[in-house]
């Protein structure tokens, strides 16, 4: 039996870190879910539609799809296929109040973050690339439909949890923290020789490859900084960046008091899912409880942007607007994949990305989402170009 008092949900990305939590935190909840996604895993998909009785699955991978509709011929699951069927999903009717989870990956997730918004469904989001590609366009769209998005981000969780202290109008400073990654601290010329695997030892976070990598290079916390000023309708110069190494403060928000309300807990993203799918209640925990006195102390300190170069991108790209943000992301996105793929050193990552944002000067005048699909592509193919020449 469902716990009526919460919405139903869509899991998009289902077999990945968050929507793997996001299932945990639905089966304790008792919340029903109504249809999953995933890439190509259509094995564990196949588990996960058993266990949770969903109406429907899609796999971004037209082979996936077709081995997990003959996986599930003996349900009533519907299957469907490719982008365009991970749209049509999403279009569905599965009851009043649906809230969308969408943790996909990288560019993919943004027709996704639009498809929910166009159906006029909640949109619980952990895919932050929607609105560093897209975020004009998705805030507009969002704000037309009367949608609230409900941020799963642990940092973005935190400041949407500390706006219930006072309005986005009174807000002075957004305190966004970092752990700083496994190699805050190293010089450029130290960080030349990490290899894939100490870049994939986050000291903090369980998370999949590709944002632990943006994680050691403060990548990720440029596109927070990105989704933050979209999200909140915030000035990047009103977001400060701390290096918070212990991962105890999500975030916090300054008002114009001078007051500061942060969010604390112990790290863990189960909690930030939780949140969006119980949103505005607070049910019973399904993470452990923070105790401060094992804890001993909390630090802070600044970034260190000259060695780690893509943060300060990151700010530069969101003041330039456009498309220079997705810009950024494409790069960002071919030169993690090729450095996971040991094609490309660590410190390489660094430098495809500047050369392919500052190459593309024409990227941050766009009229139209056409424009962003557009330069995403555009950027892609020049990164690619630039790794086979220079790298």
């Amino acid at each position: 039996m469902y716990n009526q008092q919460f919405p139903s949900v869509t899991i998009l990305g289902s077999t990945g870190s968050v929507g793997e939590q996001a299932i945990d935190v639905a089966l304790k909840n008792k919340i029903q879910v109504n249809a999953l996604c995933a890439h190509k895993n259509a094995k564990r998909v196949e588990e996960q539609a058993r266990l949770l009785n969903v109406k429907a699955c899609a796999m971004a991978d037209s082979k996936a799809a077709a081995e997990l509709k003959l996986a599930l011929a003996d349900t009533e699951v519907k299957v469907y296929s490719g982008d365009d069927g991970i749209c049509e999903m999403i279009g569905e009717n599965y009851g009043k109040n649906e809230v969308v989870v969408n943790s996909v990956i990288g560019e993919a997730g943004l027709k996704p973050t639009l498809a929910t918004l166009t159906a006029g469904k909640k949109l619980a989001l952990a895919n932050k690339e929607s609105l560093v590609c897209a975020g004009d366009f998705v805030m507009r769209l969002a704000k037309e439909k009367g949608i609230e998005i409900l941020p799963v981000d642990s940092e973005h969780s935190a400041i949407f949890q500390c706006l219930r202290s006072g309005s986005k109008k009174q807000i002075q400073r957004i305190l966004l923290t970092a752990s700083g990654g496994p190699f805050y601290g190293m010089t450029r010329e130290q960080l030349s020789d990490i290899t894939v695997e100490r870049a994939l030892a986050h000291p903090t976070w369980n998370m999949g490859a590709k944002i632990t990598i943006d994680s050691s290079t403060l990548m990720n916390k440029g596109f927070e900084v990105i989704e933050a000023v979209h999200l909140f309708d915030v000035r990047p110069e009103q977001i400060e960046v701390l290096v918070h190494k212990e991962s105890i403060m999500h975030s916090a928000i300054e008002y114009i008091d001078n007051s500061v309300i942060a969010q604390m807990s112990v790290p863990e993203m189960r909690l930030c899912v939780h949140y969006a799918l119980t949103h505005p209640q607070r049910t019973e925990a399904v993470i452990p409880r923070l105790d401060l006195t094992q804890i001993g102390k909390l630090t802070f300190s600044k970034p260190d942007t000259k060695t780690f170069v893509l943060l300060q991108l990151a700010l530069d790209s969101i003041a330039r607007g456009g498309a220079v943000p997705a810009v950024l992301n494409a790069a960002n996105e071919v030169a993690v994949a090729a450095f996971l793929q040991h094609k490309l050193s660590f410190t390489g990552i660094f430098d495809l990305v500047t050369e392919t944002v500052n190459s593309l000067p024409d990227a941050a005048k766009i009229d139209s989402i056409d424009d962003i699909f557009a330069f995403d592509g555009a950027a892609r193919r020049l990164a690619n170009e630039i790794l086979e020449r220079r790298f």
